[in-house]
């Protein structure tokens, strides 16, 4: 199951996490592990530290490189010298001449360092280092000011999206300007399994035979969302993977939509306390 971004790309739909894996053991074992199910999708950043462990495990998983999709991200804002620095830095790392996708992780506070930073990621889009360039944690003013100045149109938009937190205002916007929506965080950190959201969702879950969080990836890709999941245990990996054969109706993703209460269990954009411009 692929999305087409807006420059033609087919990017998987469904793939795998890695924030908060650590660098190392875990990290090359669930990345491992994720390719051997059948995971062709693999999201990493600067910011996680654990770009060489996921490297790593790509390159001995034995798959070609053309069949696997990375993302990673951009740790922060700064001159075009170091952020290309860092950018040559996550392509040791993951033992590639190139990234399949590269976001800015955050947006600053200051519409024109994100601007400056964008226009290098189009001077690496250009070089055909990236095959897509978008951002990540991007509300719409966000969008809006980066738009004055780019040349190249984002091709995707990571953010918190969970069923507390469905974006559906965010993604009608997206939808307008042709770019890819994607997920993070699709469990609230565990809060899908408490109060409405549980009371919710497992109805649903029960009538599948699935588990909450298969129904959330069902729910999310049912919207054309692009759900990427994080997990270090094997049988969750496998039970994540499963959940994007579930076929939801649209009534049940309706309920789903439902359960949008606003809420943020990760950082809010634009209180993020990592705007500063670092030299």
């Amino acid at each position: 199951m692929n999305i087409k971004l807006n420059n033609g790309v087919m990017m998987p739909q469904f793939g795998l996490g890695t924030f908060l894996v650590p660098d190392g053991q875990s990290a090359y074992e669930t990345v491992k592990y994720a390719l051997k199910m059948g995971y062709r999708h693999i999201d990493t950043a600067q910011m996680y530290q654990n770009e060489e462990s996921v490297g790593d495990a790509l390159h001995d998983s034995g798959i070609p490189r053309n069949e696997v999709f990375i993302t990673t991200k951009q740790r922060v804002h700064s001159t075009v010298a170091n952020m290309q620095k860092a950018f040559d830095e996550s392509l040791a790392k993951l033992k590639t001449d190139y990234v399949d996708l590269f976001l800015i992780h955050w947006p600053n506070h200051d519409k024109k360092i994100n601007q400056q930073t964008w226009a290098f990621f189009e001077s690496l889009y250009e070089k055909k280092l990236v095959r897509a360039i978008g951002v990540s944690n991007f509300q719409k003013h966000h969008l809006n000011d980066l738009l004055e100045t780019a040349k190249i149109k984002p091709m995707v938009n990571q953010v918190e999206l969970h069923p507390g937190l469905t974006q559906v205002p965010l993604k009608a916007y997206l939808d307008d300007l042709n770019i890819a929506i994607e997920s993070y965080g699709p469990f609230m950190k565990g809060g899908v399994f408490d109060g409405i959201w549980h009371d919710g969702l497992k109805p649903i879950a029960d009538k599948y035979q699935a588990s909450i969080p298969q129904i959330i990836i069902a729910w999310g890709l049912a919207r054309g969302i692009i759900m990427i999941p994080k997990s270090v245990t094997p049988s969750r990996i496998e039970e994540n993977f499963k959940g994007q054969f579930i076929q939801l109706t649209p009534e049940e993703v309706e309920i789903i939509n439902g359960l949008n209460r606003g809420k943020r269990v990760y950082t809010d954009p634009d209180n993020s306390p990592w705007g500063p411009y670092k030299e």
